[in-house]
């Protein structure tokens, strides 16, 4: 499980089951739980192995101290690995990240209604994500659709949401084409992630086997993605382009390359529909070099603070942001206190950090200087298995 060839998520989809159903006890264990109003609501989502059923976690964390306490938990089916909130906090989806659903090569897309008081998970349905090993979920800023990235797919779709939260089936599918340079990882097309843009008229999806960020026109009223192939970022060969964040005025991409270890600054012109490269810079300390691949990347709301996640290398990295240009500089690297770093999210005040340590079974919390954006370690953390992604749900509707 712990093979360098094999960084990420797929360790687990050989051995999964579809399983997405039976979820009554786990919604009955977050229900019995006192809501405390003074706490935030923080769901988990994980990858499950062998007689492992609950596979999303709700945990309630001190806004004063940061400390995090488990409330409940939820069979949501195999590997309900990466999640996404509806903008108007009602609804979670999930995807299942597996190979075969219904006799079919595609994984599944979960939905679940939360209860107001308490969070709890209600499941609403399921529909196909119309490709293998889907890894990426997101909802569109005005909450009409879903949008999923299906990794060993190469593909991304679209799934209509009904008036309920509910998932209608997929009325849009692109498949990507082409190859890159590392021959085990970019065989072919692995599409990693897709999120709308700040304008809701444009949806980016970065494909780490062919070295692109793709553009779409994002076509609410027809419930379909329009490539626009002039408008794609090309990145450096062998870069495996993996996650992105839009920086909150300017007009930037940022994008985690999971292959070489960095972070990509783009252009992205919104009346166009176009990226185009900026810069590079490294996620890891000058000189390191061992084997190391970046999960996650985020932005502070005050777009002074960019952060990555670095697998291998095991740490947090920590750019400042200049105000006027955007430019990045590497300020901090910071121990995550645990193995193999996934996903990651500020907390609401911004107090917090909060990073999910698959190997390790760990989420851990760090203090946050809301002026520098940097880290420093707490005693704060919970034991969780194989923890992936992390929502707030008072942030509900964030996609980076």
């Amino acid at each position: 499980m712990i093979n360098p060839r094999e960084p990420s998520r797929r360790d687990f989809l050989a051995a999964s089951a579809v399983g997405l159903v039976a979820l009554a006890r786990g919604s009955e264990s977050l229900t019995r739980e006192e809501s405390q109003p003074d706490g935030e609501l923080l769901y988990i989502g994980t990858y499950t192995e062998g007689a492992q059923r609950d596979g999303i976690y709700l945990l309630r964390m001190d806004r004063r101290s940061g400390q995090l306490r488990q409330v409940g938990s939820v069979d949501a089916g195999a590997n309900p690995s990466f999640l996404a909130i509806h903008p108007n906090g009602r609804v979670l989806y999930a995807v299942n990240e597996i190979d075969k659903y219904n006799g079919r090569a595609t994984g599944a897309v979960s939905a679940f209604a939360i209860a107001r008081k308490t969070g709890a998970l209600t499941r609403l349905d399921e529909q196909a994500s119309e490709g293998a090993a889907p890894c990426f979920v997101s909802v569109d800023r005005n909450g009409r659709v879903v949008l999923v990235a299906n990794y060993n797919g190469g593909s991304v779709a679209l799934l209509p949401i009904g008036a309920d939260g509910s998932l209608a089936s997929a009325t849009h599918v692109e498949k990507h084409t082409g190859s890159g340079p590392n021959a085990e990882r970019q065989e072919a097309p692995h599409a990693h992630c897709i999120v709308a843009d700040p304008s809701n008229r444009f949806a980016l999806a970065a494909d780490l086997g062919v070295d692109r960020v793709y553009v779409y026109r994002l076509d609410l009223e027809g419930k379909s993605l329009r490539h626009i192939e002039a408008g794609d970022g090309v990145m450096r060969p062998g870069a495996g382009p993996r996650h992105i964040a839009f920086h909150p005025t300017l007009p930037l991409v940022y994008v985690a390359c999971e292959l070489d270890s960095t972070v990509a600054t783009l252009r992205f012109d919104a009346e166009r529909g176009a990226l185009s490269p900026l810069d590079v810079h490294s996620t890891v300390p000058a000189g390191w070099t061992g084997v190391n691949y970046p999960a996650d990347i985020h932005i502070a709301p005050s777009g002074r603070t960019l952060y990555v996640s670095n697998r291998g290398h095991n740490s947090l990295a920590v750019f400042s942001v200049a105000e006027s240009t955007g430019a990045l500089a590497l300020e901090q690297v910071v121990s995550t206190d645990g193995d193999w770093p996934r996903n990651f999210s500020l907390d609401p005040t911004g107090r917090w950090l909060l990073v999910a340590n698959q190997r390790s079974d760990s989420v851990v919390v760090f203090g946050r200087d809301q002026e520098s954006g940097r880290l420093t370690p707490t005693r704060q953390r919970i034991a969780l298995p194989r923890p992936v992604c992390l929502r707030f749900l008072t942030r509900a509707g964030g996609t980076t």
